[in-house]
């Protein structure tokens, strides 16, 4: 009877941490366990964010990050296809995304929408995925801390990616403008106004390389991979 009651001690001691470990990882929104792909394996937790407003530049923008950091980048006028890049966002990055949102309760049934009377800043939309289930708040000005984060978290990672679209721009079609886009992103860098902006490395290293580019331009990309070495 002694030796029963140990071994059922030690198994629930054992399975304890697990548990812990499970209801943890759940409970920030990181993985939905019981939704499965075709493959067998658990499909992360998926964080989308949109903002929409007609005449503004982009008239539409959206972000969708699952929670292993693979995301999507999409900025266009309303009445042209949609176009996303795809992106890995930084674990840092990614892990305070869905600390943000599980903050807000993953948008379950929440009012994010200050009600008073402010100028239109665009319709934005968090939309949260996981187990089957989808989640969704909508709102042009919110007052409360976490979200007005969690969007300029999304609005920093969309600097980045429209830096590095120009970049790629001028790279092919127009070599002039390069200076003065560099500049730009030193500037960015100064407030700092970019998330991840690593990713903008590979771009950086092709000006800063190519003698083909203005030598302002091979400078200033230097200096900007320099300061993304020395403070990643």
């Amino acid at each position: 009877m002694e030796i029963l009651q140990r071994a059922s001690l030690n198994k629930r001691q054992t399975s304890m941490p697990r548990l812990l470990l499970m209801l943890a990882v759940t409970a920030t929104g990181l993985i939905c366990l019981p939704l499965r792909s075709d493959q067998g394996s658990s499909i992360p937790a998926r964080l989308t964010y949109t903002r929409v407003m007609k005449g503004s530049f982009p008239e539409y923008l959206a972000i969708s990050a699952d929670s292993n950091g693979a995301a999507t980048y999409e900025s266009r006028k309303l009445d042209e296809p949609a176009t996303p890049r795809s992106l890995q966002l930084s674990s840092a990055t990614t892990q305070r995304i869905f600390q943000l949102a599980a903050a807000l309760g993953n948008f379950e049934s929440i009012d994010l929408e200050s009600h008073k009377k402010v100028a239109n800043l665009g319709l934005k939309t968090f939309i949260y995925e996981c187990d089957g289930r989808q989640n969704r708040a909508e709102f042009n000005y919110t007052q409360r801390h976490e979200a007005q984060e969690l969007v300029n978290l999304f609005e920093r990672i969309a600097s980045v990616q429209q830096h590095i679209m120009a970049l790629e721009y001028a790279i092919k079609y127009d070599h002039l403008s390069l200076p003065r886009e560099l500049l730009l992103i030193q500037m960015d860098l100064d407030k700092r106004a970019l998330a991840d902006p690593e990713l903008m490395i590979p771009a950086l290293e092709t000006i800063a390389r190519n003698t083909r580019f203005l030598h302002l331009a091979q400078v200033r990309a230097q200096n900007i991979l320099q300061r993304l070495q020395q403070n990643p």
